[in-house]
């Protein structure tokens, strides 16, 4: 079955376990204005923000959601998600059942992860996301494949991991992608190896080998990337002291986290302050430097 929700003007939707566990089906949801809404565990949903922004929260962390990003999360994820004053969000609550028949007959699947997507992209979603309800289940087909295109990328990253079948490195590739997620969900301190391997249901050895095989960087490399990236992020868009971002990212002393900032920035976290200060050019971008010799991960 296929049904519609919608949270306006600070209304709260809570999403009720029966509609996101039938075997087969999607629900839409759709969130704007201060509205909100919690999603049931037992099936995967996939979010587009299409204007504003959103907060969620999950089993993975904490996120901010842009205007044109998207965000999927696994089935008991559960995500809580919160618009803006001026967010818009369109959400898709989709049964194993549709998934498994996605997978068996266009040989396609949808992972945990986030991305952004361009506003063709973003209106041909909107789209036939407003035509997938009723009853006829090939109804949702269209805006499933169009899920799988906008999350195209990251087909070479299955085709790294490792296993013999394709059923297993589809399942290798969407547990790691949940991991990833999980890492950038919480940038605000230290991940340890044995949540991300309790998370996945792999042991740490084969975790970190096979995280460190498919994004040419180790867990503990990312994760330290991303909390500086997050300091800077706070250090352009608050007036927070360098001694609160630097705890607000992880790091257990200002000591260590001026040494990381500078490896990272090639400059210190008050230099690039000021540099921010006079304009987005100025400053390094985030996430913009690459590893030396590495892939671009999905």
């Amino acid at each position: 079955m296929h049904q519609t929700l919608w949270a306006d003007r600070g209304q709260l939707l809570s999403c009720s376990a029966d509609a996101g566990a039938a075997a087969t089906g999607a629900t839409r949801i759709g969130l704007s204005r201060l509205g909100g809404a919690k999603a049931p565990a037992g099936s995967l949903s996939i979010w587009i923000q299409l204007r504003g922004s959103g907060w969620l929260e999950s089993r993975e962390g904490r996120f901010r959601l842009g205007r044109g990003e998207w965000m999927a999360f696994e089935r008991d994820s559960a995500p809580s998600l919160q618009m803006d004053a001026h967010g818009l969000c369109i959400g898709l609550d989709i049964a194993e059942g549709t998934l498994a028949t996605l997978e068996r007959l266009a040989d396609s699947a949808l992972y945990a992860g986030r991305g952004r997507l361009s506003r063709r992209d973003a209106r041909i979603a909107l789209r036939l996301w407003r035509t997938a309800g009723g009853d006829d289940h090939d109804a949702v087909r269209p805006l499933l494949l169009h899920l799988v295109a906008i999350q195209g990328e990251l087909a070479a990253g299955v085709r790294r991991c490792p296993g013999r079948s394709r059923s297993r490195k589809r399942q290798v590739f969407g547990r790691m992608q949940r991991a990833r997620l999980y890492l950038e969900g919480n940038s605000d301190r230290v991940v340890r190896i044995g949540e991300l391997a309790d998370l996945t249901n792999f042991s740490s050895w084969y975790f970190s080998k096979a995280f460190q095989s498919l994004y040419d960087e180790s867990p503990q490399a990312l994760s330290a990337r991303l909390r500086l990236e997050r300091a800077a992020e706070l250090l352009r868009s608050t007036s927070m002291m360098i001694g609160e971002v630097a705890a607000a990212s992880g790091f257990d002393n200002c000591c260590s986290f001026a040494r990381a900032f500078r490896a990272r920035f090639g400059t210190s976290a008050t230099r690039y302050r000021e540099q921010a200060a006079c304009g987005p050019g100025r400053v390094p971008a985030v996430g913009a430097t690459r590893r030396r010799g590495g892939r671009a991960a999905p």
